[in-house]
């Protein structure tokens, strides 16, 4: 969940200003924030916050993740921190699997965190009842790949995954693909019903779901089945790590199939040395670019914090932490009394979140699931994607509005 470096080029910049206009973006968004509830000092108890990711595994890293945490936790508290109140980051690295997952909960609960803010997991069942077990929320993460991420009352994702994927599926039908097949990591299975909702709304079909491991060093026999039967589109909802993996492979076979991939996945790392074979790919995401003005202060503070430079912000991982922490500090401002896990967790279930230029407006108060929503996705709020495009080796945007795709995974 990674993606290109965060400077964008004066004239795409002006290209881009119609949107600016049209969100009313203000690059002071966050500072307003935590300027709120001014009666709290800086002398009121600490805001204890837990993040979580894989960083030390064998499969997917995202590094940028805990980076963007801690240098957000830097940057808030030498601004006053949130509503008076210092912030008391941890990360907890996840490690890829399930008992290690378990134990960062536990060491949430065990430090009486306000809420675990801005992370992803491919291990999510094995963390969110032990937060809702201790009233602790899961906040603002971008990427529900579990059940209980996408069904539990107490996780509030401000991502729109699975849905990027069904922008997907809308972008190739658009783009007038004739055979559509999908390439699924392993552990986001979840994808696949939206993704068929939506190509059965738009009388299109996706000729064959083909499965990847998370880890592997030959994904030959994976680029034939998805390239089989004369593709001319592949769907990859595939991570960074073995995106980079898949590239040799692609590249190989000579198909001259066009790639449709995530946002901060299909990115800077995974095309680089690969020009001629991702030109004219089609990225989809949840989060406007990072050169636009809403991210001011995010850029700002990975070059003051120094964020380690090996890492690319532009992305879900990323940009999705840096809007967590920027909802999480908009509902504590607005909070009375004392904060913690438990009355954060009632606070955020009757939110509405405004960050302009970052998210669509959010209503936590309205899961998916009482507005129509497919079963079993109740905790996804935000509805809307936006696209980038792969040109000569760089990543441009390829729209500059929010598209809500609500109805197509709903299979209307």
């Amino acid at each position: 969940m990674q993606a290109q470096n965060a400077k964008g080029a004066p004239g795409r910049r002006r290209r881009l200003w119609s949107f600016l206009v049209v969100l009313g973006i203000a690059a002071a968004i966050v500072p307003a924030a935590l300027a709120s509830n001014s009666a709290k000092t800086a002398a009121a108890k600490p805001l204890v916050v837990y993040t979580f990711a894989d960083v030390n595994t064998q499969g997917p890293q995202y590094k940028n993740i805990a980076e963007t945490g801690r240098v957000y936790a830097s940057w808030v508290n030498a601004n006053g921190g949130i509503a008076g109140h210092q912030v008391q980051y941890h990360f907890c690295d996840l490690q890829g699997t399930a008992t290690q997952a378990a134990a960062c909960a536990n060491k949430a609960v065990a430090a009486h965190a306000v809420a675990v803010v801005g992370s992803f997991s491919f291990t999510g069942d094995a963390i969110v009842p032990i937060l809702s077990a201790a009233h602790i929320a899961y906040f603002g993460n971008c990427c529900a790949v579990s059940a209980s991420e996408l069904t539990s009352t107490d996780v509030f994702n401000m991502g729109n995954q699975p849905l990027y994927a069904v922008g997907l599926v809308a972008r190739a039908v658009h783009d007038r693909c004739k055979t559509i097949n999908a390439v699924i990591i392993q552990g986001a299975e979840s994808f696949e019903p939206l993704m068929t909702n939506a190509a059965t709304a738009l009388h299109a079909k996706i000729n064959s779901y083909i499965s990847l491991p998370a880890v592997s060093t030959d994904y030959s026999a994976q680029v034939a089945q998805a390239t089989a039967n004369n593709a001319d589109c592949v769907i990859m909802i595939v991570s960074e790590t073995p995106y980079i993996a898949w590239m040799p492979a692609w590249q190989q076979s000579g198909t001259k199939a066009r790639m449709y991939g995530p946002q901060g996945n299909l990115d800077a790392k995974v095309i680089k040395g690969f020009a001629a074979a991702t030109n004219g790919d089609v990225i989809g995401g949840m989060y406007p670019d990072l050169a636009l003005p809403a991210w001011a202060n995010y850029r700002a503070a990975l070059s003051k914090y120094k964020a380690d430079p090996t890492q690319i912000y532009n992305s879900l991982g990323g940009m999705g932490t840096w809007a967590a922490y920027s909802g999480f500090a908009q509902i504590v401002g607005k909070m009375k009394g004392a904060i913690t896990g438990p009355t954060f967790l009632a606070a955020a279930s009757k939110a509405k979140i405004n960050l302009p230029g970052m998210v669509p407006p959010l209503d936590f108060s309205k899961p998916w699931n009482t507005t129509g929503g497919p079963k079993g996705y109740d905790r996804i709020f935000n509805h809307s994607v936006i696209f980038d495009v792969v040109k000569n080796g760089k990543i441009l945007p390829l729209t500059t509005k929010f598209q809500d795709v609500a109805a197509l995974a709903e299979g209307k």
